[in-house]
């Protein structure tokens, strides 16, 4: 996997970790302010509505599979994948822009995937 490939999947697996989702300072640094998410509930979210909810969220374990990154460009990535919490599944993509010399996520979608 590129260099750049692995870092945007430590990134995006961290934001899956309890305790960077319960910390507003390392929320602050990976989420960008123009930060928008669809959710797989239907919400759509901000980057102040994940500050305001992730660090009081029950604490859950997140399987990751199939995860891949698209290079969009060399400041864009696309990484996608599927994820697995408390039995239920959802296809998730988010974008990751690198700019004054970090990544942040600019966008996250979630799709419910199909009960099987």
């Amino acid at each position: 996997m590129k260099q750049e490939h692995q870092l945007i999947y430590e990134l995006e697996t961290s934001l899956l970790n309890p305790k960077t989702r319960k910390s507003i300072t390392q929320l602050k640094l990976l989420i960008a302010d123009k930060f928008i998410e669809y959710g797989a509930s239907g919400s759509i979210y901000n980057k102040n509505d994940l500050l305001d909810s992730l660090p009081e969220e029950e604490s859950r374990s997140y399987m990751v599979n199939d995860f891949s990154v698209l290079e969009v460009s060399p400041e864009v990535m696309l990484a996608t994948y599927k994820v697995t919490v408390a039995s239920k599944s959802s296809l998730r993509s988010s974008l990751w822009q690198y700019k004054h010399n970090r990544w942040q996520m600019v966008f996250h979608q979630g799709t419910p995937c199909q009960e099987e």
